[in-house]
């Protein structure tokens, strides 16, 4: 995909919109995901109330490409601001590596809070190239917004699956995607 179009569609987009940003980076397309970097003073704004706004401005980024280039699916555009997003992905693997300790420690499978497509694909990606974590595997199960990632060693023999206690705090309240 072009990134100058890409900027040029979002800088386009946030013209039209009560925000300032002073630039628009985009990063070359690594593992099929083109990052966008927001500049700005204000990116508190931009982001919005647990990122909605940011999740937004990326929504309707990635609907008009789709529509100028006559995609069938959506691109994989990540758009970022002030770190977000790349804060939000680094606790989630952090979350990751915790539960591949209590998987590691008591053999038994368990399943992650419910998250976005996004975050777990994120996850998915994190254990599969993780050398630290060629021991486990992932998948996804569930339907729709319940959807999760349960994690299991690879040579398991069975074991109990646990689920998530929704009344402690997971860390996995608050992700946007």
């Amino acid at each position: 995909m072009d990134s100058a179009m890409i900027k040029d569609t979002i800088g386009t987009l946030l013209q039209h919109l009560p925000f300032v940003v002073t630039e628009v980076k985009v990063e070359a397309e690594k593992d099929g995901v083109t990052r966008v970097e927001l500049i700005s003073p204000d990116p508190s704004r931009i982001i919005g109330w647990h990122g909605e706004t940011l999740n937004a401005i990326q929504h309707l980024a990635k609907s008009v490409i789709r529509s100028m280039e006559n995609m069938d699916r959506s691109p994989f555009i990540v758009v970022d601001i002030d770190g977000y997003r790349k804060s939000q992905e680094d606790k989630v693997c952090k979350i990751a590596e915790q539960k591949a300790d209590f998987v590691r420690r008591t053999g038994n499978r368990i399943a992650l809070a419910p998250m976005s497509p996004y975050f777990r694909r994120i996850v998915h990606l994190y254990v599969a190239s993780s050398p630290s974590l060629q021991d486990l595997t992932t998948e996804s199960v569930g339907e729709g917004e319940y959807r999760q990632i349960v994690m299991k060693l690879k040579d398991e023999k069975g074991g109990e699956e646990l689920s998530p206690v929704m009344a402690e705090d997971t860390g996995l309240e608050n992700l946007d995607v």
